[in-house]
């Protein structure tokens, strides 16, 4: 998808920000320069005045990660809208769609007028959205923007009153997908066939929604596995056939099917190909995000590229530098980053490195045993070669809580060149 004028020149204004002392890790020299300069520069992460901690994205593997997730859902005639609530990184929005990506996938309205200050013309909104201001908000965006595409879920006949009661009289209707949730003591969507289909009489019987198809979240699936997974993704697509049968996308052009987190998304693919043909044109919607960096920990173990192997391989795109400031013991090192700084909520950082002398070497008997704000606690067995001034490198589990943590991030060549910075909006 080719950028617009708007997302360009708001991009370009992005460069032409100023570097200060709201980003952490940046060198202090760099003050006063835009962003744009300080990239020109290519300083080297290692040698150039960084401070620690500084979180980095690899180049080569940020590149790499775009790339196979682009040839994989061609490959298995998916369409793509990744969710962006991982990066809330306008940049990267436009990466993934210049890799292929349909639109972005988006949480919450404050996500959605990120995206759209930045140009991004088709979101899925992966969850209810029953805000009276917001939804005026999307309503006047529809209507000043022939091309903009949204459509988000809703769950109950109140989410649909309360909908319709902030949209009356709009110029363009609200696209909505029925959510059918993933089970008792799941997040959030219809419980029952039952009930979506009440929900989707409520949508029929308000003019400012247009039902076009459904959708849900697979990974909510309580003891998930592939069989439950598949079983509950198979119940998904009865319901659009059903729906389908029902006239119930009456005024759609299209008729969206969409579910795909980043742990399961394999079992997608399997149970997307076998949508039989429906009225109107299917459009198969995979919404998996964290591969963008994916992760050393949760989503290295989990991600489907295990189960298929000859599909490929992501590859963890995060570093985490910090420096050793404290040796107190034999048995104990604690370094200058924290939960400040690193995600923490699904598992510690792994240490992977140490750097002294401009050598690097694996961090052999150095383990994350404990967070503070501000710290990493570091047990060290005997075989580790860590003293006060080294820099560690961690790997990162989660990056839906990293990302957040860092207003600018370095994208740095393997050597350390740094060739560009990453803003977010959280």
């Amino acid at each position: 998808m080719a950028h617009d004028t708007g997302s360009i020149e708001a991009l370009a204004h992005l460069a032409e920000e100023r570097v200060d002392h709201r980003f952490k890790g940046l060198p202090p020299s760099a003050t006063g320069l835009t962003v744009a300069e300080l990239a020109g520069q290519r300083r080297n992460l290692f040698t150039d005045g960084f401070t620690t901690p500084v979180l980095a994205l690899s180049a080569e593997r940020l590149e790499h990660n775009l790339a196979l997730m682009e040839s994989y859902t061609v490959r298995h005639g998916l369409t793509f809208a990744p969710h962006g609530k991982t990066s809330m990184a306008p940049q990267l929005f436009h990466r993934q769609i210049e890799h292929g990506a349909w639109g972005i996938t988006l949480a919450v309205p404050h996500q959605v007028r990120v995206a759209r200050a930045f140009g991004v013309a088709r979101i899925f909104l992966a969850n209810e959205l029953v805000d009276a201001p917001a939804l005026r908000w999307i309503a006047a965006e529809l209507a000043a923007d022939p091309e903009f595409r949204f459509v988000c879920y809703v769950d109950s006949v109140r989410g649909v009153e309360l909908m319709e009661a902030a949209l009356s009289g709009a110029a363009r209707p609200v696209d909505v997908v029925v959510e059918l949730g993933a089970g008792e003591g799941a997040r959030t969507g219809a419980r029952t066939e039952a009930d979506a289909a009440a929900i989707a009489d409520a949508v029929a019987d308000a003019p400012s929604l247009r039902l076009v198809g459904v959708a849900g979240y697979e990974a909510q699936v309580p003891g998930a596995s592939p069989e439950s997974v598949r079983e509950w993704l198979n119940r998904l697509v009865a319901l659009a056939v059903e729906f389908d049968k029902a006239g119930r996308f009456a005024g759609a052009d299209g008729i969206v099917v969409s579910a795909g987190g980043s742990e399961w998304f394999d079992a997608v693919a399997d149970v997307f190909t076998g949508i039989p043909e429906l009225s109107l044109p299917v459009l198969k919607l995979l919404r998996s995000g964290a591969y963008v960096s994916h992760d050393d920990v949760h989503y290295n173990e989990l991600t489907p590229f295990n189960r298929v192997p000859e599909e490929g391989a992501l590859e963890p795109a995060f570093r985490l530098w910090a420096q050793v400031v404290s040796r107190p013991s034999p048995e104990q090192a604690f370094v200058n980053a924290g939960k400040r700084d690193a995600a923490y909520d699904l598992d510690h950082p792994v240490a992977h490195a140490v750097r002294r002398d401009g050598a690097e070497r694996p961090a052999d008997g150095v383990e994350v045993t404990a967070l503070s704000d501000q710290h990493l606690w570091l047990s060290t067995a005997p075989e580790a070669d860590v003293e006060v001034g080294d820099w560690v490198a961690f790997g990162l589990s989660h990056p839906c809580t990293a990302f957040d943590k860092w207003q600018l991030i370095p994208v740095a060549e393997a050597d350390g060149t740094v060739v560009d910075y990453i803003r977010t909006f959280f």
